[in-house]
């Protein structure tokens, strides 16, 4: 009887975690949550911490950059960014979540001409109060909006003040209008096609989003999922933007040696520089990016998010 050598199963290695730091601008796919994409690059990328900045809903898709180490204590300066978007809105359909991932609850004719359309547009430019949808992370008493709604329960929820820079018609085909919109943090856009869909009186639900820019960031820096994944290691590394370009939007100053040791010990440093007041970026002598400051009163800059190998620890 002829025996057979049974091989034992052999788990794939995992990589080895790795200490890096840099920005990539993610195209995110529709179909995932924003945390599943950081999950899936971090792996990629074996980092040791990732994070995003600023989520995009399952439907959506787009523009999502994604901060690894060092980058993660610079990223909430693009969750208060200017974010734009392409969105398609289906007017005559309203739904339990303000887009078509919920359930429709009303439906009504849509048939409206462009001049109607755009002058309804142009009610929502500029500053305007938007009520948070019960699906969202919003949080009352501690836990998000999303868990009471999945419960059947309603809350009273208070609006907000949002600014709608720019909002302009594109086409609209077969029920759905076609929008470009840049707004401001805090903004939904599936509260905004809802409140479209009540100004014309036929109702409207979110269809499809795409984020197209975020602060300086643009789609066109963007790379996909899927070709992560097919890539060597190395090629990945290529697509990381330096830790920097989170805050190249800020004032630039540079420091000589002794400015640079002490601004990287946390300590106020007195610089000609003549800038007047607000967030700066620093660099050192060797043209090494260092952190933020703000100055106060001219001249006078106070560190407030240093980069570790400012301060020796990497």
């Amino acid at each position: 009887m002829t025996h057979r050598t049974v091989q034992p199963v052999v788990a794939a290695a995992q990589p080895r975690k790795r200490r890096m730091s840099g920005v990539l601008l993610l195209d995110k796919p529709a179909g995932i949550t924003s945390q599943s994409a950081v999950s899936k690059a971090k792996r990629l990328f074996a980092a040791t911490k990732a994070g995003h900045t600023g989520t995009l809903d399952p439907l959506a898709t787009g523009l999502l950059p994604i901060c690894f180490g060092e980058a993660t204590k610079f990223s909430h300066l693009l969750l208060d960014a200017d974010k734009t978007y392409a969105a398609t809105v289906r007017l005559g359909v309203t739904t339990t979540t303000g887009d078509m991932e919920g359930t429709v609850t009303a439906t009504a004719p849509a048939a409206f001409d462009r001049p109607v359309l755009e002058a309804v547009l142009k009610r929502f430019a500029g500053e305007i109060l938007q009520t948070p949808p019960m699906y969202s992370a919003v949080k009352h008493a501690g836990k998000p909006l999303y868990k009471y709604a999945r419960a059947g329960l309603k809350l009273a929820r208070a609006p907000r003040r949002v600014c709608i820079r720019r909002i302009e018609f594109a086409d609209f085909t077969r029920g759905e209008m076609r929008i470009l919109v840049t707004c401001s943090k805090g903004t939904y856009i599936r509260v905004l096609a809802e409140d479209i869909g009540r100004e014309l009186g036929c109702g409207a639900c979110l269809a499809a989003l795409r984020r197209t820019a975020v602060g300086g960031f643009n789609i066109n820096a963007t790379v996909k999922l899927d070709a992560l994944c097919d890539m060597a290691p190395d090629r990945r590394d290529a697509y990381l933007l330096p830790v920097d370009s989170l805050v190249a939007t800020l004032p630039r100053v540079d420091l000589d040696a002794g400015q640079a040791q002490k601004f990287a010990s946390g300590r106020t440093v007195q610089s000609p520089c003549t800038l007047g007041s607000g967030l700066v970026r620093i660099y050192g002598p060797g043209r090494e990016y260092l952190g933020i400051a703000a100055i106060e009163i001219p001249g006078t800059i106070v560190p407030r998010r240093l980069m570790a190998t400012a301060i020796g620890t990497v």
